[in-house]
């Protein structure tokens, strides 16, 4: 599949944010059921834990990627080699923290699909670094204006100073 050009781009931030949003959606999900026996009358006491709260770390590196995807269309050149590499990390700390976790009372379902994110936000990131450079910026509409030319006036500067500028005509 080739990456380069507009399509890859897209492709590449498409499935960053793709790979964030799983990783967002697991990480908020149930992930441990937990029972503490109490003393006779009370009944066994039921905490269901997710994913959060047993990886803090899970949704924030899952918001890096997400930011990520938007930066991938962004930046262009070193900066998004720098996203890149931000993308590489993001999605290996998802991958490790999420099989960190699994134990025995685990439910394995929503950690592996937290793996499966982090997977494609690794895989976003090693393709950023790879073929990166060679994706098109932004258009030149977004970047900021150019120095002026000598001698040319700017309509609302001339407004200010008081002048009419579609007659020419100076204040006294």
């Amino acid at each position: 599949m080739n990456l380069s050009g507009r399509r890859g781009l897209a492709t590449t931030a498409v499935a960053c944010a793709v790979g964030a949003a799983l990783v967002l959606l697991a990480a908020t999900r149930s992930w441990q059921s937990l029972e503490t026996i109490q003393p006779a009358p009370l009944p066994p006491l039921k905490v269901e834990r997710t994913g959060t709260e047993i990886a803090p770390w899970l949704p924030a590196l899952g918001v890096v990627a997400l930011a990520g995807a938007g930066a991938l269309l962004a930046t262009r050149a070193a900066a998004r080699l720098a996203v890149g590499i931000l993308l590489v990390v993001a999605g290996a700390g998802v991958t490790v923290a999420s099989l960190v976790t699994l134990d025995d009372d685990v439910r394995v379902a929503w950690p592996l699909l937290c793996v499966l994110g982090g997977l494609v936000v690794l895989a976003a990131g090693v393709v950023t670094v790879r073929v990166g450079r060679s994706w098109p910026g932004m258009g030149a509409r977004y970047e900021a204006p150019a120095r002026r030319r000598p001698g040319q006036t700017d309509l609302w500067d001339a407004l200010d100073r008081g002048e009419d500028p579609t007659t020419g005509d100076r204040p006294e």
